[in-house]
């Protein structure tokens, strides 16, 4: 089962969306990839990264959103709108070694990526085997 099948839930709002059900996070800070890093040794982190102005990503964004079914606590989320924080999204890449993707989905356990993805093939991510 991917990502979609039923994988998601929760409540904070990262992109001012108040319908959405996920605890998002707001990345907005180069600082927070030390604390997400560090946090990734508890319990694992994941950094979804979206473009406000791409179709592709909405669209991502949006099944993500209705398919989210996490329990509280399993994992931390954190949104990056990388068209106002740009310099964070290059931060992204820098410290975790992967490359700028719009939509991205990166999963961070004991301060490393362990899988990360963009475009259609966040889908075929089952975030659960990495709680």
């Amino acid at each position: 089962m991917g990502l979609f099948g039923g994988l998601f839930g929760g409540s904070k709002s990262g992109e001012g969306d108040n319908s959405s059900n996920i605890p998002w996070i707001s990345l907005t800070s180069i600082d927070q990839l030390k604390d997400i890093k560090e946090a990734s040794n508890s319990k694992p982190q994941l950094i979804f990264k979206h473009s406000t102005t791409c179709g592709i990503s909405r669209m991502v964004l949006n099944m993500f959103k209705s398919n989210y079914s996490l329990e509280e606590g399993q994992m931390d989320l954190y949104f990056l709108d990388l068209l106002a924080h740009r310099d964070v999204s290059n931060g992204v890449a820098s410290e975790f070694g992967v490359t700028h993707q719009s939509p991205q989905l990166l999963i961070i356990k004991n301060g490393e990526v362990v899988v990360h993805d963009s475009h259609g093939s966040i889908s075929e991510i089952n975030i659960h085997q990495y709680v």
